[in-house]
């Protein structure tokens, strides 16, 4: 059970610690105390009413941060129930990816956002009046393909009113999600996003629109998505190497996220863009009722899986937590700085062979697997 108290005192023993927001990857203690990050060291003391978790073996990492989710559960036929993924992945905060628009946040915020806590869902806001309405395996229509549904000042509107919790603009566009709208849809979400002060997050699925229509939109911070998509829209050239419009986005601060989903992430773009040294900024699952039976299956499956493909286990945690928080503006996430957040993921790298498949069916063989152990969120041990 969760254990309560405002002045409670937890110390994880030993643990190899990641922290790459602090250059920190060595094993060594971690106490929370007061829901807050207390300190980081070596055989930290314990008092008499000290809980002591003994880790050995275990990797500890800030609280992980999924950057595009849909956990809008029970209002909408895509989403999952963030709080039973939290368990399963050791996953603290889960970005939703415009699920909800300004017509159904209210119900969003009530009846799931609140009721989740400790467990964290910050919300993009769906430019689409209805969000994302008819995502299933039976029924698909995109929600920006009827430019009624798509109303500037109501978004704008939702957006301020929940400040405190909207961390961006969220749109679809393609043929999948806006249909014959095209790019319109993308342009209306931008007046939005600059109206607002908040970040854009785009997503791409089959032509019309290009890559290129899109990536030449995207301003410092905003946020392209499904960024190693296969064929076609891909990043990378089919004989290898990036895009130049790709080059010219990272160099004006785009922020490149997987959103590996049940479409959008080919291992072979991905190997392409790695040996191009060009390295996503956040690795997110995109989990949804398509994905979660695989291939995305959690954001712990979807950062083993770029270990596998060659990063190093400190980057693939820098993906999901650092940069994940600099993506949503929310430096106060995603570190283990003495007096920041009390949350903590906690998980395992297996050595034991193990099988992963992208998209379009691909599979690789990695040595490891991540499991997740544990989670800490407001400075005690969540169970």
């Amino acid at each position: 059970m969760t254990i309560t108290g405002p002045t409670h005192d937890l110390i994880l023993r030993g643990a190899r610690v990641i922290d790459p927001s602090q250059n920190l990857d060595r094993v060594t203690d971690v106490r929370f105390t007061g829901g807050r990050v207390a300190a980081v060291g070596d055989q930290l003391v314990a008092g008499p009413a000290t809980e002591v978790r003994d880790l050995r073996g275990k990797v500890v990492t800030p609280g992980l941060i999924d950057l595009h989710t849909h956990v809008y559960w029970g209002g909408t036929s895509i989403s999952v129930d963030a709080v039973a993924l939290a368990r399963t992945s050791a996953t603290a905060t889960f970005v939703d990816a415009g699920t909800a628009g300004p017509g159904n946040f209210p119900g969003f915020r009530k009846h799931v956002i609140e009721p989740a806590l400790p467990v964290r869902i910050l919300p993009l806001l769906n430019l689409s009046f209805a969000g994302i309405f008819a995502f299933s395996g039976t029924v698909m229509v995109g929600e920006c393909e009827d430019l009624r549904l798509l109303d500037l000042k109501e978004c704008v509107r939702v957006a301020q009113e929940n400040a405190d919790l909207v961390v961006g603009i969220k749109v679809r566009v393609g043929r999948g999600a806006s249909g014959n709208s095209g790019i319109a849809p993308m342009d209306m979400a931008l007046e939005v996003a600059e109206a607002t002060g908040l970040p854009l997050m785009a997503h791409l699925d089959h032509p019309p629109p290009s890559r290129l229509d899109v990536m030449s939109r995207l301003r410092k911070g905003d946020i392209l998505t499904h960024c190693f998509r296969p064929f076609p829209n891909a990043p990378s050239h089919p004989g290898g190497g990036v895009r130049p419009e790709v080059l010219a986005a990272r160099e004006r601060g785009v922020i490149f996220d997987i959103g590996h989903g049940a479409g959008s992430c080919g291992f072979a773009t991905s190997r392409a863009m790695l040996s191009a040294g060009f390295k996503p900024d956040v690795i997110s699952s995109d989990v949804h009722i398509l994905s979660i039976g695989g291939p995305a299956y959690d954001l712990l499956q979807t950062l083993a899986k770029f270990h596998a493909l060659g990063m190093s286990l400190s980057e693939v945690v820098a993906c999901g937590t650092t940069n994940a928080a600099n993506a949503i503006r929310r430096p106060d996430l995603g570190t283990l700085a003495v007096g920041s957040v009390g949350e903590a993921s906690i998980f395992e790298v297996l050595s034991e062979p193990t099988e992963y498949k992208d998209v379009v069916g691909e599979t690789i063989t990695s040595a490891h697997r991540f499991v997740a152990h544990g989670l800490v969120l407001d400075g005690k041990w969540w169970t």
